[in-house]
């Protein structure tokens, strides 16, 4: 996947915390894409209520990236860099993305509760996800079959796990493709033999988080805000809220509450890692 990382954006951003924007009424903004992007903002619409009416709505990081460059969205959600491509046609539609780096998160290899395995390697994940590995007893588990669970090719998540796995190939056909983090949490969380892989904030008691790898050497990292901050967990990545150009009145307001102490906060609410550190 080719990259472009904005750091102008990033650092525009903190310069956006210090400036003062006047104000207002009730302004109404929107955000569209990705799930894993969205309990964090949704803890910021119901922060900047009655103030801001921030809409948000989940379907994907693709979608969301779609939506800012036809724009139907004010803000949207991505959980990977936009593409050259993406950026491109952003442009020759009169569109000129600004990516706002919000927090980091990791991608959590999950499995349903009652599987004893406790870790696994990019390369057991590859085996796994092309569909060569189809009984968790190969890989030291017990003699159940293993269920593929995986994101839909919208997703950021996806395409994260994609690259950074599979090294850009295909998931087996035989997998159950789901179109959020919710879905697949409660996908594996209710199907005996089942892995799959969500974002922090979607971890929960009704699933197991493996240990994970790049090889069998290790070091075996879990996925948690610590090791989101230190970029020990081997599958971290920064999360991001895309606007079309430098934003201005309420989507302004909006960026500026993110990229906040107060905001940071409500990422770590949100079980993700904030993008600095915070004033006490």
């Amino acid at each position: 996947m080719k990259k472009l990382h904005i750091w102008s954006s990033l650092l525009l951003g903190l310069a956006l915390l210090g400036v003062a924007f006047p104000a207002a009424g009730s302004d109404e903004v929107t955000y569209k894409g990705s799930t894993t992007v969205l309990p964090i903002a949704g803890l910021l619409s119901e922060a900047l209520a009655p103030n801001v009416v921030f809409s948000v709505q989940g379907g994907g990081s693709g979608t969301g990236i779609a939506a800012i460059i036809d724009g139907t969205t004010d803000i949207a959600g991505s959980s990977r860099y936009m593409k050259l491509e993406e950026f491109e046609k952003a442009v020759a539609n009169g569109v000129m993305p600004y990516v706002w780096e919000v927090a980091i998160d990791t991608l959590a290899i999950v499995v349903h509760p009652s599987n004893p395995i406790e870790q696994i390697t990019y390369e057991d994940l590859r085996r796994i996800y092309f569909g060569e590995v189809t009984n968790w007893s190969v890989l030291g588990g017990p003699d159940m079959p293993i269920v593929v669970v995986s994101r839909d090719t919208s997703s950021g998540t996806y395409g994260t796990f994609k690259e950074v796995v599979l090294e850009n190939q295909e998931v087996t056909d035989g997998a159950l493709f789901q179109s959020s983090n919710g879905a697949m949490a409660t996908t594996v969380a209710s199907t005996p033999g089942a892995i799959g892989y969500v974002g922090l904030g979607y971890l929960q008691p009704s699933l197991r988080t493996l240990l994970l790898a790049k090889t069998a050497e290790g070091p075996f990292v879990g996925a948690s805000v610590e090791t989101a901050l230190s970029l020990e967990y081997p599958l971290s990545r920064p999360l991001f809220m895309i606007t079309n150009g430098y934003p201005q009145g309420a989507v302004a307001r909006v960026i500026r509450f993110a990229l906040s102490d107060e905001g940071q906060r409500l990422v770590l609410e949100a079980g993700y890692a904030p993008i600095r550190a915070l004033s006490e």
